[in-house]
């Protein structure tokens, strides 16, 4: 009644409006206030609460409402407006308290046997799904109240509040109920961690409810982690022994990228840090120095960037990671240079395989170490120790390596790849402290290329001096600088001498002593009996032109072209000076034996024998030995060759090469073999300890993949065949094409 007499009186009100009485005139809306304020009825307050309680019944019962809404909107409205703001409140909140406490019945009434954990975690979902939808809509029809009277008073929970309030006093905090739901939560968790498939939207509601009920801290986050410690301290333990490193690498890289997916899924963000800290101190902070001595040089030696670029990323995460890793690396450096280093059987590829293994590091610093300024200077200072450990030699090595690339022949580079080539070298150089060494070398090599005519380019040459004298300075460079100005020298004094002579000589290369200012020239001649006159007359003319300098004769890099008549006609032979020793003995007679032509030149025994065999066993045999036969004996006789012939008139005679040259080719093949008998059966080992039993098939697939250098499957057969005897692995006794690891 009450009600419909305020809406009369409303409508009244409204109706209340005036009109001018001339038409066109301007309408003006007047609104008045009531003149007296209506009064409530005795049965209206109980009346009305009796409907809103049918309705909120309704709403948590899940049946209809009776009322339309914006009927009991109003109502409520109503009865704000005479005060009735504080009883009503209080009824509602006993109203929703009466029914929370009702739904913990379902919850205690079932025994934990009869309900998995499953299921009871669906209905506690249920049960607070339907409370917020239930809290959610009174909350709508009593919105009036939560924004006036509520909202005033600051020490009173909203309606949504008070119903979160309600479900945590009343269902959450029981403790059965808590246990339960909080074990549930964590089972699902672990099947989930284990492989298995779960509702992931359960429990992102429950852990939500948690969240939402402020209990998420210290009933759940709490024991989530103790149980994720143990979960990984566990796993931890048991796949260090299980898998090789890389294989645990790419696990904890899984496991983390797991993890970090169910704070996005379902965990509370909160939670994020300290579950990522915990699974990182579980499977790498316990196992980074195992991680490290068992498999960082087996990464390294292989090459292994992904992985190495993974280990990386994950160490920088813990404490103390990067600075574990950096020494693990600066030792690993230091080890395998020094293998390099300190044995003399690999002289001849020491330089090669420093200049590989230095690309190797750079390469791994940038790709995988993220060009670390640390990682860099401890590569810098590890190549530093292990280089000068072996004293002299590697500069020493580093200076006919050198002369190798820059001696005319060298077919290998182009200019541009000849420099990158100087490049590297020079970064090799700055770690050695014998620096004269290498200068001693090196100018004496220069010397050499510059006499016989055999730098590859003069360019390179000066580029090389130039490098070097921005490395040491320029006292470092002064005499070999000074070595192409004599070139330019001798080339002027063997104008002059031909101009006077008309006569052509050696040339002559003036180098200077740097212990005195006194100069000594080098003039390159032969030295037979017919050439004494010529080289004294050369002595004459030079000191004519130099007084107070010494001519220091170096017969041993002489060279000459000799005009010999044969019956197909005549040919030019351009030769050494041993080879032009013995050759022009055979003006004198046609046949000699070793003895005879070791008294007349004077040939040490070894330079003569190879000396020999350049003229009477190479292409171009000039000489005829007897008997026949590739090596020189000491009863051999040797006769000039009348019958010789050749397509070119200009034939060009080489020296034949120390013996001891091939014998350390061959001393590196078989080594080289041998390791890579050793990486074919590590590999093998490998795969067999991973995979456990495979097929012959299946097998020798996986060890293609891994090798890096061309094999044959026989040997491959042969290296099984020797794991199978040593008993690393064993055949099937069934099936003799299949393999089984023996741990």
């Amino acid at each position: 009644m009450m009600a419909e007499d305020i809406q009369h009186n409303q409508k009244a009100n409204f109706n209340g409006l005036t009109k001018s009485a001339k038409s066109g005139a301007s309408k003006k809306l007047t609104i008045k206030n009531f003149k007296d304020r209506p009064e409530l009825t005795d049965s209206y307050t109980e009346d009305t609460w009796i409907k809103l309680r049918d309705a909120v019944s309704a709403i948590q019962n899940s049946t209809s409402i009776k009322y339309n809404l914006e009927e009991l909107y109003q109502a409520v409205e109503n009865l704000c407006s005479y005060k009735v703001s504080p009883v009503l409140y209080k009824q509602l909140r006993q109203v929703c308290e009466d029914h929370i406490q009702a739904q913990i019945h379902q919850f205690r009434e079932y025994p934990s046997s009869s309900l998995d954990s499953l299921s009871f975690l669906k209905r506690m979902n249920r049960c607070w799904q339907d409370h917020c939808s239930q809290t959610i809509m009174i909350r709508s029809i009593f919105l009036f109240l939560d924004r006036t009277y509520i909202l005033q008073n600051s020490l009173l929970p909203s309606i949504w509040d008070t119903g979160l309030e309600l479900f945590r006093t009343h269902i959450v905090s029981d403790g059965a109920v808590q246990s339960r739901t909080v074990e549930g939560i964590l089972e699902q968790i672990e099947r989930e961690r284990n492989g298995e498939t779960v509702d992931r939207s359960l429990l992102r509601s429950l852990l939500g409810m948690l969240s939402d009920l402020q209990v998420y801290k210290d009933s759940f986050e709490q024991r989530f982690l103790t149980e994720t410690n143990r979960l990984y301290a566990a796993e931890g333990q048991r796949l260090m022994q299980e898998r090789d490193v890389p294989e645990y690498l790419h696990h904890v890289s899984r496991r983390l990228e797991e993890e970090n997916d169910r704070v996005i899924s379902y965990l509370d963000q909160s939670t994020q840090k300290p579950l990522i800290a915990t699974v990182e101190k579980q499977l790498l902070g316990e196992h980074m120095n195992a991680i490290l001595q068992k498999g960082l040089w087996m990464l390294l030696d292989e090459n292994r960037v992904c992985e190495l670029t993974l280990l990386y990323e994950l160490l920088s995460k813990v404490k103390g990671g990067l600075m574990t890793l950096l020494q693990a690396w600066r030792d690993y450096i230091k080890s395998f240079g020094g293998e390099i280093v300190s044995s003399p059987e690999k002289d001849k590829e020491l330089v090669q395989e420093l200049l590989d293994f230095k690309d190797k590091m750079d390469h791994v610093t940038q790709r995988c170490f993220q060009r670390n300024d640390n990682f860099i200077n401890a590569m810098k200072e590890a190549f530093e120790n292990f280089i000068n450990k072996r004293p002299n030699k590697p500069a020493e090595l580093i200076a006919k390596y050198v002369d190798s690339k820059l001696r005319a022949g060298n077919k290998e580079a182009t200019e541009e790849e000849l420099e990158r080539i100087l490049d590297k070298i020079m970064i090799i150089f700055r770690f050695i402290h014998g620096k004269d060494v290498f200068e001693a070398f090196y100018k004496k090599d220069l010397a050499k290329r510059l006499l016989v005519g055999k730098s590859a380019s003069v360019d390179a040459e000066k580029s090389m001096l130039s490098k070097l004298k921005h490395e040491c300075g320029a006292a470092f460079t002064s005499k070999l600088e000074g070595m192409f100005k004599d070139m330019e020298l001798s080339k002027d004094i063997m104008i002059q001498f031909k101009q006077v002579f008309c006569v052509c000589l050696w040339l002559i290369q003036r180098t200077c002593n740097g212990l005195s200012d006194q100069c000594v020239c080098v003039c390159v001649c032969v030295c037979v009996l017919q050439m004494v006159k010529l080289q004294e007359v050369c002595k004459l003319f030079y000191l004519g032109k130099h007084s107070g300098r010494k001519l220091q004769w170096q017969p041993t890099l002489g060279h000459a072209v000799l005009k010999t008549e044969f019956k197909e006609g005549k040919k030019e032979l351009q030769v050494s000076l041993f080879q032009t020793l013995v050759l022009l003995m055979f003006n004198e007679s046609d046949e000699y034996s070793v003895e005879e032509i070791r008294t007349a030149t004077g040939i040490e025994d070894g330079e003569l024998k190879r000396t020999l065999q350049s003229l009477a066993c190479g292409k171009a045999r000039v000489l005829n030995k007897m008997p026949r036969g590739k090596d020189v004996e000491d009863a051999d006789r040797f006769h000039f060759n009348s019958d010789f012939t050749h397509k070119l008139f200009r034939i060009k005679i080489n020296q034949i090469q120390m013996k001891e040259t091939v014998e350390e080719q061959v001393s590196t093949t078989e080594r080289v073999f041998q390791d890579r008998q050793y990486q074919i059966d590590a590999a093998l080992v490998r795969i067999m300890k991973m995979r456990k039993t495979l097929s012959h098939n299946l097998l020798v697939s996986e060890l293609y993949n891994q090798l890096k250098f061309p094999v044959k499957p026989a040997d491959l057969k042969k290296r099984i065949e020797s794991l199978i005897d040593r008993d690393y692995m064993e055949r099937d006794k069934e099936n003799p094409n299949q393999y089984h690891y023996v741990a």
